[in-house]
């Protein structure tokens, strides 16, 4: 029997490597085409990927939290046909790559992508960047590969990237390599100027010792994504807070008329919905915080659509599926919209299409909320909202004291793009909104 190596297919925009999570098949295993064989975790989702054809398993590459690039081979199936598995593959430079000594041939840095998953367009391979001179002899490649905490350690220590000679495998630039670099500085003649490397104190993880009877948990998966994300996000967006309170009486009269009209359409409404649209109308007033920045360009990228992340809570972690298009949703249609993300999420189904490419984020922790907890910017976004738990308290309408029903609100903004006055009028809005719905409702596109 011949053997068919299937590599990591390219499983999303900008995705360049995956985690293994868990293997659902064994050595030795007959597997059908199509059939679930592992779970892979990227920065983007938690995907099951299909076998692309049927045959026994005869090797696993990789162990449950091992890093492959796309490209790379997952395992190798025992098939009953030669078709494909000894034709040569062609690197990523565009010529044939040279066979090894058994017969298989020394794949590319990013290898054949041509085995795609399956129900998904094939994407071909990016030309592999070649290394140049700019006339000076250093180092120098356009589009380095390498892991988001090494580009993230390398912004650290003003490193430039595309300049650091790569020591791990397919041409990867390592933690190691950056540190190296960061130490020596930058080769003689380079135009960049390297800031000069950081304390080693710096450098250096905490290590935490071992005692008797404790539990180590590696940090893997969903939690590991969180775990670098919103360290990134601290280090690198200024964060400032800005937190108001509102008087959702009116809002809480409007939800419940509307309720059985959400349920004769099979909509469980909730206040996320109206919330959601407030955003949206309050982003259309104020378009410079529906907007990313790419900090690698120092640009501002501004959108014109309205796709607004909305963070779920999960087993495994905090993830923020898309509502995309939310400007264009009603109320009802929204909530729909979110309750089947919040669904998919929670049991570990959310498709790759429903994550990424969001400009702003709402999250809520319910009844839970507390009275205030600013959350942390959901980055390269500039600004996030949290809500709050509902309380019953006293407010003041005209020269009366009554009762009120009031939600906490908070904000957190990328204070090196968005002055405190744009925050504020931003804020301000949604809570005019919000507080009197009416005006939500008429200003609905």
């Amino acid at each position: 029997m011949a053997k068919f190596e299937f590599k990591l297919p390219d499983i999303g925009e900008g995705v360049t490597e995956g985690e293994v999570v868990n293997w659902l098949v064994a050595v030795g295993d007959s597997v059908s085409e199509d059939q679930d064989v592992v779970e892979v975790m990227t920065d983007k989702a938690t995907v099951t990927i299909g076998a692309p054809k049927a045959g026994k398993v005869a090797e696993l590459r990789g162990q449950a939290g091992d890093m492959i690039p796309v490209g790379n081979v997952l395992l190798v199936l025992e098939v009953g046909t030669d078709a494909a598995s000894t034709e040569p593959q062609v690197a990523a430079t565009g010529q044939v790559a040279a066979a090894g000594p058994s017969g298989d041939t020394a794949g590319g840095p990013v290898g054949d992508i041509k085995d795609e998953l399956p129900g998904t367009a094939p994407r071909p391979a990016a030309p592999m960047p070649q290394s140049r001179d700019a006339g000076t002899g250093s180092h120098f490649v356009e589009k380095p590969l390498a892991a988001p905490a090494t580009r993230r350690l390398a912004r650290e220590l003003g490193v430039d990237l595309r300049r650091v000679p790569p020591s791990g495998k397919a041409g990867r630039v390592t933690p190691d390599d950056v540190r190296a670099f960061a130490g020596a500085g930058s080769a003689p003649g380079t135009d960049v100027d390297v800031a000069p490397a950081a304390p080693s104190s710096a450098l250096v993880p905490a290590r935490v010792a071992s005692t008797a009877g404790e539990e180590r948990i590696p940090i893997r998966g969903v939690r590991k994504r969180i775990f670098e994300n919103m360290a990134r996000s601290k280090h690198t967006a200024a964060h400032f807070h800005y937190v108001e309170e509102c008087n959702v009486t009116a809002l809480m009269n409007l939800r419940e008329r509307a309720r059985s009209i959400a349920a004769d359409e099979g909509v469980r409404l909730t206040y996320l919905p109206f919330i959601v649209k407030a955003v949206v109308a309050s982003l259309k007033r104020h378009p410079d915080l529906n907007c990313l920045v790419d900090d690698a360009a120092l640009e501002i990228v501004k959108r014109n659509n309205f796709d607004i992340g909305v963070a779920v809570a999960t087993d495994a972690g905090l993830i923020v599926p898309v509502v995309r298009d939310a400007d264009r949703l009603s109320v009802v249609e929204v909530g729909r919209e979110i309750d089947r993300l919040a669904e998919a999420a929670r049991a570990g189904k959310t498709q790759p299409a429903d994550l990424g490419g969001s400009s702003f984020t709402v999250t809520s922790l319910g009844k839970m909320g507390g009275f205030i907890a600013p959350p942390i910017i959901n980055y390269p976004e500039v600004g996030i909202m949290g809500v709050h738990s509902i309380k019953r308290r006293p407010v003041v309408q005209g020269d009366e004291i009554v009762i009120g029903n009031v939600m906490m609100l908070s904000w957190s903004f990328d204070h090196r793009l968005i002055d405190g006055h744009v925050a504020a009028a931003f804020a301000q809005d949604i809570v005019a909104l919000l507080e009197d719905p009416d005006r939500l409702l008429i200003s609905m596109s």
